[in-house]
């Protein structure tokens, strides 16, 4: 009688410990793409990110591990609150086991921390706030494509050699803002030349006009664009109409998107000069995957949306190798695995979870130089990511090892 209270007790627990370990490995796989649907950053992410996602899910054959993956989008609205609410309720409440894309630094610094704490996975690549890999970074959490680091020091660096030394800033008042100023000011500050003033802006501002007139009062050579989105072009355009790009004046915007330039048009754009992750006409292999986009979406994919792809892509790579959807496992997989596709070239995350790889230099296209509608973009120089990205040495990444 007591063997037979034995079995049955070693039975017991063997069938909870079956039912618990089914319960861990969810049916499917669920992918949020976390967003700006359709405000100030939704046409360099919105929609065609979520395109982007589900691009690189079928190209995986739709499936990892036996189980169908699926995209799902949400819409932040720019707000940190909002964001960290859908993150929690997708990562609790829906299986969703990736957050990726977050435009807008705020939320994607909102997010991360949602992720940290239920010891999730997100990947940011539209925003760009250095805190993501540094004081904020954490042991599940990713940084594709740029950050205001990779944009700042290489384009001074570049710009110094027009002799570029005087500059004005004119600042989207909120995280990402202030971070693209402070890293461009550095950068300023270590080629020797000097900044001359600074305004901010809330995000979404339509009347640029007594901004422009502060750029122009205080006699810089250079004015840095340090914002986002449909900021970036409202404020180009503002400058036209007061001329100030004709009477010599360079705009910087170190966090302009493919579609900042679409919009605002050659006449107003041509040679603006930035640092991107990706330009859709590099190569053959590049222009074979933003033609793909291009089907789906109907325009060229940004480098945002370039970078869900990859991201999408490299987190199932890693689920295949690591033959779980364990959390710490796939993220440690992630690390390990290089990054290579259409979008990344010589890719590699470091430890603080930043994605080094290739950036390119571009410069606007005058009138007239496009071959079709979005041929807008030149480049003037591939950058090696360890001379972009910011060095492990000056990380404040608790993960980095001094």
């Amino acid at each position: 009688m007591t063997i037979r209270v034995v079995i049955s007790a070693a039975c017991v627990l063997a069938c909870a410990t079956t039912v618990l370990h089914a319960q861990s490995e969810p049916p499917s796989i669920t992918i949020g793409v976390l967003n700006d649907m359709a405000g100030n950053f939704s046409d360099q992410s919105g929609p065609g990110s979520l395109a982007a996602a589900r691009m690189a899910i079928d190209e995986l054959g739709g499936t990892v591990l036996g189980k169908p993956v699926k995209a799902i989008g949400g819409d932040h609205q720019n707000k940190p609150d909002i964001a960290a609410t859908i993150a929690r309720r997708w990562y609790d409440n829906e299986d969703v086991q990736l957050i990726v894309d977050m435009p807008n630094s705020g939320t994607a610094l909102a997010v991360q921390e949602v992720a940290r704490t239920l010891k999730k996975i997100n990947i940011t690549s539209t925003a760009g706030s250095l805190a993501l890999t540094g004081k904020s970074c954490a042991p599940t959490s990713f940084h594709w494509m740029w950050d205001t680091y990779s944009n700042s020091y290489g384009l001074v660096k570049a710009l110094s050699k027009k002799k570029l030394d005087s500059w004005f800033f004119i600042t989207a008042d909120y995280a990402f803002g202030h971070a693209l100023e402070a890293d461009f000011r550095k950068a300023i500050d270590q080629m020797g030349g000097k900044t001359l003033g600074s305004v901010k802006h809330p995000v979404g501002m339509q009347d640029f006009s007594s901004l422009i007139l502060a750029a122009q009062a205080s006699k810089a050579r250079g004015v840095v664009v340090a914002s986002g989105g449909n900021d970036i072009v409202n404020t180009l355009k503002s400058a036209n109409e007061f001329g100030l790009q004709k009477a010599g004046i360079s705009f910087v915007a170190p966090a302009t998107f493919l579609t900042d330039v679409k919009s605002m048009g050659l006449d107003i754009a041509q040679g603006l000069v930035y640092i991107t992750g990706f330009t859709w006409n590099y190569d053959d292999t590049s222009r074979a995957f933003a033609q793909k986009f291009f089907n789906r979406h109907n325009a060229m994919p940004t480098m945002g949306q370039a970078g869900v792809y990859s991201a999408t892509r490299h987190y199932l790579r890693a689920l295949e190798a690591a033959k779980t959807v364990d959390t710490n496992t796939v993220a440690e997989r992630m690390r390990e695995m290089p990054v290579s596709d259409a979008v990344i070239r010589n890719g590699r995350i470091r430890e603080d979870g930043r994605l080094v790889h290739d950036m390119y230099l571009v410069e606007v296209r005058r009138p007239g130089e496009a071959k079709d509608p979005w041929d807008l973009e030149k480049v003037q120089e591939t950058l090696a990511g360890n001379d972009v990205f910011r060095p492990l040495s000056e990380s404040d990444c608790p993960l980095v090892k001094k």
